[in-house]
């Protein structure tokens, strides 16, 4: 599903925020990516997004490979991403239901296939019940599913999360994490950036630990290979 092979990002001001980094994530595994702030986490799912490019390496994403990964077909790769953020990014000036059926009309969806799919999500969230509500009457942990609904009404393959539970209490985080859960057991390859310990020795899962821009196995004891 991901690979990378000998991957390095070095950004224009010298930082070199990945450093030599080998690793793959297989189809339908699930696992956590940790590590201290600045530590390179952002930056590794930005690559596998391609809305970074490595300074040298390859990064393959079932099987493509992302260095040559064209203009043209870069939003059709996108389509089977879905990327939750820790601030939700929600657009508070429209409704929960338009919030999520966002990525099905910029693909073009049928507008009576996009509702479908959409109520989908928001059921699968246990927000169904507030599809008109605005996000801004939400709580944090509510606004948060919105942002996991819109991630998969795509229904995508692969799923991204950079801190999603980074601004929810302990029992919160807990319910964000069983949702993922939930997506990976039907299937779709999960990969979560998160700094909770806590939470992600809980999980029981494979954890990726970055330590200044290079990756080892949880108990860093080696390199990821």
């Amino acid at each position: 599903m991901i690979q990378f092979d000998d991957v390095s990002k070095r950004y224009p001001s010298g930082q070199e925020a990945l450093s030599h980094v080998d690793f793959r994530l297989r189809e339908g595994e699930f696992a956590f990516l940790t590590g201290h702030s600045g530590a390179g986490k952002s930056t590794l799912l930005k690559l596998i997004m391609h809305m970074e490019l490595p300074s040298s390496g390859q990064v393959f994403v079932q099987g493509q490979n992302l260095n040559k990964l064209s203009r043209r077909q870069l939003p059709y790769y996108r389509r089977n991403i879905g990327l939750v953020f820790q601030d939700h990014r929600l657009l508070f000036d429209r409704s929960v239901f338009d919030n999520v059926a966002l990525p099905l009309q910029i693909a073009g969806y049928d507008p009576a296939l996009a509702a479908r799919r959409v109520r989908a999500a928001l059921d699968k969230v246990g927000l169904l019940h507030k599809e008109a509500q605005n996000p801004v009457a939400l709580s944090s942990g509510e606004q948060q599913r919105v942002g996991i609904a819109r991630a998969v009404v795509n229904k995508p393959a692969l799923l991204l999360a950079d801190e999603p539970t980074g601004n929810l209490d302990p029992e919160l985080s807990e319910d964000i994490m069983d949702l993922f859960r939930q997506f990976n057991d039907v299937g779709v390859t999960v990969l979560i950036a998160s700094h909770d310990l806590d939470l992600v020795e809980r999980m029981r899962r494979r954890v990726l630990v970055l330590e200044h821009g290079r990756l080892y196995d949880a108990q860093g004891t080696g390199a990821v290979v």
